[in-house]
């Protein structure tokens, strides 16, 4: 479990950080990355098969909207969501 400690107008506070809250930088070295490389290259899915499957069944958000094209280009500053997590590319 993982807590944030905040300070208020009360004194020190703590507040419990959603697995959603979190969001995981991902670095790229190109230009941009295509959609079914990022799920592989960020470790969420460890086929290009896999990777299809969730983006085909409207899993994965890209910048808050549901993205079912595989080769869909990603470039820096692009979110992506998926079962949960939170990723932002740099």
């Amino acid at each position: 479990m993982i807590f944030q400690f905040v300070y208020g107008q009360i004194g020190l506070l703590f507040r419990k950080i959603e697995k959603s809250d979190i969001v995981e930088e991902i670095k790229i070295t190109t230009e941009f990355i295509k959609l079914d490389s990022f799920l592989k290259f960020a470790g969420v899915a460890s086929l290009g098969t896999e990777a299809k499957f969730y983006i085909q069944e409207g899993q994965v958000y890209v910048n808050g909207e549901v993205e079912t094209r595989r080769g869909k280009k990603l470039y820096k500053d692009d979110v992506v969501e998926f079962n949960g997590e939170t990723f932002k590319i740099v």
